[in-house]
């Protein structure tokens, strides 16, 4: 009431100031001021007194604020933002987001969008974990009570940015007649849009857009026709609604006469329906169909008719032609990314219009030949090109290049042009405009031009990702606008200019993955406007102190890592001006004592501080000092202390501690809490003892469990089997006994398997094979497994290393490693193969193995997606070693030693042509070595020592090159080894062949005059026999009396002996 009474006495001064100016006779200057003073005091007076019973007046209904408290009963409010809505305070028009109208005390507006309006989109890309938890908060969850109904004069309902988890959009809300203003939009509601809100014919906005957030559903439109009820609707924003059913969708359109906006991106529309000429919608300004993907022939004509439009955005839209735009002369802002426009040149040509200001044609295949097309864009401001086939230098005939502010070349292909020519058209004007310019991905090999300096009013410059080197010229300090400088991921070389410091307006310093050397100048303190730097991995050294952080209180994003820096903030007690969310220091020297400052930074979301030689103690409140914190990694320093006085908070994703000296057992860390989101865990490498506690069942998001080289012992927990994103697990160098858990076959996603050096005993499991089918590398190394090799082993036909050694394995080796595809050749081995990328931390975190190859155990780490290993040794195998194995291409070290093998070498061992290491000493195989050998090209190790092989050495440059040591034990002859007694000479190729032919003749002789001889034989006696019947009778005849003559003789000869 205050407020309308305040208004309407501005409205009378406003009365008094029109007559004292107009009417006549003019009042004199003293009667005039003694007539306005009088009226203020009165005026005074009555808003006072309007003010006194205002405070004493409800201006809120009682029946609206009742239906308000049962609205706000059914939702879910975590931050409290409805606390003033509570029974004692009457007056609901002072409410959070309700107003009143102030005459009648309705309610007309209730305004509740989620996180202040601004909805995170796109949750994982864009924010942490954390943000994205903590934004959630603040939406309003639950169902939406019908006590809405009971608002009658409700003008303004806005919803947005809520998270009403997948309920349908209630059918009510369509019965509340006076609604103008409807706002649902990224609030989650899933199911179909009911028609029901056709009712409201008021309406002059609706919004039902949404984001499409991972694994949510979105909503739906059967049909569109209930919009043709709301004939005065003026901006529909439908974005991420599925209309693939809604056929009529233009048409119905068309009967929105007051259109001005309309969102429609994203929308899966099926039909653009090209052949309709025009449309009614004569008002409509802003047309947004992109992301919708429309497969057409003929591009759709009643685009081109309309011709007030002022923004259309036809983003990957159309994979065939577009629609004309030489008649949409109001067009302001033009958006073609993602569409094919390399043989669309009439396309570009027809952009005459003068009045263009923004013009986003990114990811269209432009060639360089296509921009000249552009040269009538006199009024263009912004202009995005990025991603496309340009080659050569932007024309300054492209529009008036003089006045663009704006400009996005980054992606193309300029790797043959310098800086200096590629700047040399905006660098022309007298006074260049450019504000925005981003080269980023060129690969443009050259140096950073003196000229830049002329382009004083940029405000971004973005270069990285090319081959830019040399220094950063002094010519840049006369850039003074400037607030985004990235040069990262270039050969930049030389010290970081002090002058760097006078470029106050600066937001973004990203100079990482350059040659930069010598030390920090202290001027990087004064950037007092400065959010994110960036310098890792360079070659800078020296030591920093607080004057280099001075005045960066705005400072959020730091990462020096990888330098050769020291810090020393020279106070003790020293307590940073800024409070960073992000801190790598990864290389530099913090230590020995542990740097107490960086617990003053309470927002830290990741903190690096690994390798920092820190050696004392981590506080026991370290952890606790970062309620966001996400990533941690302080692992490869000499960390001290029990493990059991560490708490792992409950935003905690990714932790590694690994390299350090902790001590103690695990189970106050892994057991005291609930359910945790830790999906990274690296304690390997410590002095950590005790059993492994048996409560994985509350680690269901873990991907990475590495817990190798401590003193843990007892038996595998069996609730190990209950995390099912597990990728990633080793217990390698541990004490740990028993058998292997069959829990661990529900480990489906199990990528790695590490648990060598252990004392495991009983046989390999077949589920190894049948169930972790997705297996790429497998270390039993040293353990005490014995039993054969389950040939179920070679389901794993994604295994890369495979490592049995040193067991009791015996039987024979299986013949079916054939099926291992990557070893084969087969499949392609993943760049990605053991990096495991959970969306924190700087980069990948890549994991390692020791593995023995070419008689030495080593360590990989980042290599490790490029060995290819099979490792049986030390076992008591026998038989020969199977033919299949040969068919191993992509193998690189192949290790059989020490077991009990017989046989020969196969023949076709050459076509392993990968092998670099290859170990079969010790066994029992017998025969020549293989001529094949000679074709390992890339063998640098090789060892057949004490076996009973003869014959001379195959001659080869790599064999040759061995030591004498690696053919001791045998009966071979040739270089290398210098003793050759007893040596049988390997018969020539030539030789060879014509003995086995001559021998082989002989033989082949005899079988065949003996085989003719049977055949000849056989038919001479049985031929005539089938042919003629008489002989027959005649044969069978003459069988049964000399059968009967025999009988009779020997019956006469027993009764005559038997008689004696």
């Amino acid at each position: 009431m205050l407020e309308y009474k305040c208004n309407l006495s501005c409205k009378l001064q406003s009365i008094d100031n029109f007559y004292s100016t107009n009417m006549t006779p003019r009042l004199s200057f003293s009667s005039f001021s003694c007539c306005h003073m009088c009226l203020l005091v009165v005026l005074a007076l009555f808003c006072s007194c309007s003010s006194k019973q205002n405070s004493e007046h409800v201006l809120c209904i009682d029946a609206e604020r009742q239906a308000l408290l049962r609205f706000k009963h059914g939702l879910t409010d975590e931050t409290h933002r409805l606390a003033s809505w509570v029974a004692e305070n009457k007056d609901c028009c002072n409410w959070y987001g309700i107003t009143c109208d102030n005459s009648t005390g309705h309610v007309h507006r209730v305004h509740l969008p989620g996180h202040g309006g601004h909805c995170p989109a796109y949750s994982v890309s864009y924010f942490t974990e954390k943000e994205y938890t903590d934004a959630s908060k603040q939406r309003l969850k639950g169902d939406i009570s019908r006590s809405l109904l009971d608002l009658k004069q409700l003008k303004h309902l806005d919803l947005s940015c809520n998270d009403f988890r997948g309920i349908q959009v209630p059918k009510f809300i369509g019965s509340l007649p006076n609604l103008k203003y409807l706002n649902l939009s990224n609030s989650k509601f899933g199911g179909t849009i009911p028609p029901q809100l056709g009712n409201l014919s008021n309406l002059n906005v609706l919004c039902l857009g949404s984001f499409h957030e991972f694994n949510e559903e979105s909503t739906s439109v059967m049909n569109m026709q209930w919009l043709s009820g709301l004939g005065m609707l003026h901006h529909l924003d439908m974005s991420g609604v599925d209309l693939s059913e809604a056929v009529d969708w233009l048409q119905v359109i068309n009967t929105l006469p007051s259109l001005v906006e309309l969102h429609l991106s994203s929308c899966a529309l099926s039909d653009i329906h090209p052949y309709v000429h025009r449309l009614n919608l004569t008002s409509l300004s802003l047309l947004d169909l992109s992301g919708n993907y429309f497969y057409i022939s003929v591009p759709p004509q009643w685009i081109s008719s309309m011709t007030s439009l002022v923004s259309l955005d036809l983003s990957m839209s159309f994979l065939g032609p577009l629609p004309s735009f030489r008649n949409l002369t109001s067009l302001e802002f033009l958006y073609l990314n993602g569409n094919n426009l390399m043989n669309s040149s009439l396309v570009l040509e027809e952009l005459s219009n003068s009045n263009l200001i923004s013009l986003g044609i990114s990811s269209c295949g432009i060639s360089s030949s296509l921009i000249d097309s552009l040269h009538n864009l006199t009024s263009l401001l912004s202009l995005d090109l990025s991603y496309n086939q340009l080659t050569r230098i932007i024309p300054k005939s492209l529009g008036n290049l003089c006045n663009i502010r704006e400009i996005d070349l980054s992606r193309n292909s300029f790797g043959n042009i310098t800086l200096t020519y590629l700047l040399k058209s905006f660098l022309e004007c007298k006074s260049p405009t450019l504000e925005s310019l981003s080269l980023r991905g060129n690969y443009i090999d050259s140096i950073i031009p003196l000229t830049i300096g002329q382009l004083s009013l940029l405000r971004m410059l973005d270069i990285s990702l090319n081959q830019v080197s040399g220094p950063i010229p002094y010519s840049m300090e006369r850039l003074s606008s400037l607030e985004v400088l990235d040069l990262s991921d270039n050969r930049i070389n030389g010290s970081l200019p002090n002058w760097i410091g006078r470029l106050s307006s600066l937001k973004e310093l990203i100079l990482s993955n350059n040659q930069l050397d010598g030390s920090l100048p202290d001027s990087l303190g004064q950037l007092s406007k400065l959010n994110s730097l960036g310098f890792s991995n360079n070659s800078l050294t020296g030591v920093v102190t607080k004057s280099h952080f001075a005045k960066l209180v705005s400072l959020n994003y730091l990462d020096g890592a990888g330098n050769n820096l020291t810090f020393r903030p020279q106070v003790e007690s020293w307590i940073p001006a800024f409070q960073l969310r992000e801190l790598y220091l990864n290389s530099w020297v913090l230590g020995p004592d542990f740097p107490l400052w960086l617990q003053s930074q309470k927002k830290l979301t990741e903190l690096d501080v690994s390798n920092t030689h820190i050696s004392s103690p981590m506080p026991e409140s370290f952890v606790d000092s970062f309620p966001n914190l996400a990533y941690l990694d302080m692992s490869e320093n000499r960390i001290q202390g029990n493990i059991t006085l560490l708490v792992i908070p409950a935003t905690l994703e990714e932790v590694n501690l690994s390299f350090n000296e902790l001590l103690g057992s695990l189970q106050h860390l892994l057991c005291s809490n609930g359910v945790t989101k830790i999906k990274f865990l690296n304690l390997g490498n410590n002095n950590l003892s005790g059993v492994i506690p048996d409560c994985w069942e509350k680690w269901l998001s873990l991907g990475v469990l590495n817990l190798e080289n401590n003193n843990l012992s007892g038996e595998i927990p069996r609730t190990l089997g209950s995390i099912p994103s597990l990728e990633f697990l080793s217990m390698r160098g541990n004490k740990i006994s028993g058998r292997l858990p069959s829990s661990l076959m529900k480990l489906m996603k199990l990528k790695v398997l590490q648990l060598g050096r252990n004392e495991l005993t009983g046989r390999i499991p077949t589920w190894i094979g049948t169930k972790l089918t997705l297996l790429r590398l497998l270390n039993f190394r040293a353990n005490n497994l014995d039993g054969s090799i389950p040939h179920e082993i070679c389901y794993l036909k994604d295994v890369q290393i495979l490592d049995l050694a040193h067991n009791n394995l015996d039987g024979n080796i299986p013949s079916c490693f054939n099926n291992f595809s990557i070893l084969s050749g087969i499949e392609a081995t993943p760049r990605d193969l053991f990096a495991f990328n959970f969306g924190r931390g700087p980069a990948y975190t890549i994991i390692g193995d020791s593995l023995v190859t070419k008689g030495r155990e080593d360590t990989y780490n980042t290599i490790l997606g490029l060995v290819m290993l099979l490792d049986l040794s030390s076992n008591n195998l026998v038989g020969h070693i199977p033919s299949e194995l040969t068919s191993l291409t992509e193998l690189r070290s192949l290790n059989l030693s020490r077991n009990h093998l017989t046989g020969r070498i196969p023949e076709k061992i050459g076509g392993m042509k990968s092998l670099e290491s290859f170990d079969l000493s010790l066994n029992n195989l017998y025969g020549e070595l293989p001529i094949s050998l000679s074709m390992l090209n890339f063998l640098s190790s090789f060892n057949v020592s004490y076996n009973n092989f003869s014959g001379r050495i195959p001659t080869s440059t790599q064999l040759q090159s061995m030591k004498e040591s690696s053919f001791l034990g045998n009966k071979l002859c040739g270089a290398p080894l210098t003793q050759n007694k007893g040596c049988v000479p390997r018969t020539s190729t030539t030789d060879t062949s014509r003995e086995e032919k001559e021998d082989g003749g002989g033989d082949w002789g005899l079988i065949i005059s003996i085989v003719v001889g049977f055949v000849t034989g056989f038919w001479i006696i049985l031929g005539p026999l089938i042919v003629k019947r008489s002989w027959r009778i005649a044969y069978f005849n003459f069988l049964s009396r000399w059968s009967y003559m025999v009988y009779n003789v020997t019956r006469k000869y027993c009764c005559h002996m038997f008689s004696k």
